[in-house]
């Protein structure tokens, strides 16, 4: 699996460190190049092979294709295939770089039979770029307007049969009219450990590190569910095997390089255990506003929310209230701290969040229709 849509937030993140020019250029070699060695995802997987099987078939574009999911998981790996699967060209952008009408004419008129359109974080776009791809979608036409004001004539341009692949990390802020012209939508899962370590063995050998299983599932483990995560640790346990080992990828080493760039055996980084610290020794547990705690931990709300909250909500360590942010007993235990009597306590209940000790409704984690709507006292 390689670099994905949406990378992570923060610069200065542990899955970060080294990431430059030179390894993403690794990851997108790193990438398989057909659906068979895609691991992990089978449902999606074998959803959308059905849908590219059936369009080669019928010799004609598969329908258009929405892949959702969280940052990592390999949406844009999934759209290289599906090109490679129909031996179709690929034209690659992102909904921030069309901001314009004009900007998806330009790349909509310059496309030929059956080539395949990924557009990246396409909940992005521009609401008048939205409204011609809507036409361009569904008619394979464009109007191009000539002229300004009264004078101002739309001439149509017809289109060849394409296929739109549109990855988004944020699909409910799609809008409906948007969304139901895809004729196929997948959702991406974090992977299981199992399918992590599939993937490290193959990257390892494919850039010829030298790798022992125990070595593997300790990376894959401590991994967060993202491939994108497990790629970049491996390269950081073998860095460390190379310069303080016998440069080879086992137990031992990912121990130790693990622990040098602060991930720990549940996945959490720097950022996480800061936040989870900041939340239990200086809020007594919270609830706490998203702004207060952000401040508290010296980052911006956003990165906070984004790129923190998501694995310490699905994890179990951190709960979201209408007051705030609060830490669940998992988060005390996993700091060796006792929670205080006195602090915010959760049990099972209603609506999917359970409840907190006062009865106040916890709420349950957030879904991509939910995404973007903050519910901290104070943000």
């Amino acid at each position: 699996m390689g670099v994905d849509d949406g990378g992570e937030a923060v610069a200065g993140r542990v899955v970060d460190v080294g990431s430059n020019e030179e390894e993403r250029r690794v990851e997108a070699a790193l990438r398989p190049r057909r659906l068979a060695d895609f691991p992990g995802q089978h449902r999606v997987r074998d959803q959308l092979g059905l849908v590219l099987e059936a369009a080669r078939r019928r010799g004609s574009p598969p329908d258009h294709v929405l892949l959702s999911g969280p940052p990592g998981l390999g949406k844009t790996t999934l759209a290289l295939i599906v090109a490679a699967e129909m031996e179709q060209p690929i034209r690659i952008t992102s909904g921030p770089a069309i901001q314009h009408a004009g900007d998806l004419a330009a790349v909509l008129s310059s496309l030929v039979e059956g080539e395949v359109l990924f557009l990246d974080e396409i909940h992005r776009m521009s609401r008048p770029a939205e409204e011609m791809l809507y036409l361009a979608m569904e008619d394979f036409r464009v109007d191009v307007i000539v002229g300004k004001g009264p004078g101002a004539t739309a001439i149509p341009l017809e289109l060849p049969p394409f296929t739109v692949v549109g990855a988004t990390t944020r699909a409910g802020l799609l809008p409906a009219p948007l969304r139901d012209r895809f004729g196929f939508t997948g959702h991406l899962d974090y992977y299981a450990t199992r399918d992590l370590v599939t993937i490290l063995t193959r990257n390892a050998e494919l850039l010829g590190i030298e790798a022992d299983v125990p070595g593997i599932e300790e990376i894959a483990s401590r991994s967060r569910g993202t491939p994108r995560i497990a790629n970049r640790l491996l390269r950081r346990v073998r860095d460390w095997a190379q310069v303080h080992g016998d440069a080879r990828v086992d137990d031992a080493a990912a121990h130790a390089a693990l622990k040098l760039f602060d991930v720990d055996e549940l996945g959490l980084d720097r950022l996480d255990r800061a936040v989870l610290e900041a939340l239990c020794t200086r809020f007594g547990g919270g609830p706490v506003g998203l702004s207060t705690l952000a401040v508290a931990v010296g980052e911006e709300p956003d990165t906070v929310e984004t790129v923190a909250e998501p694995y310490l909500v699905r994890e179990g360590f951190m709960v979201r209230t209408p007051r705030g942010r609060a830490a669940s007993p998992a988060a005390w235990r996993h700091l060796g701290l006792s929670a205080p009597r006195d602090a915010a306590t959760f049990a099972p209940g209603a609506a999917g969040g359970g409840r907190l000790a006062d009865g106040q409704d916890l709420l349950p984690l957030e879904t991509d229709e939910t995404a973007g709507a903050d519910d901290g006292a104070d943000r």
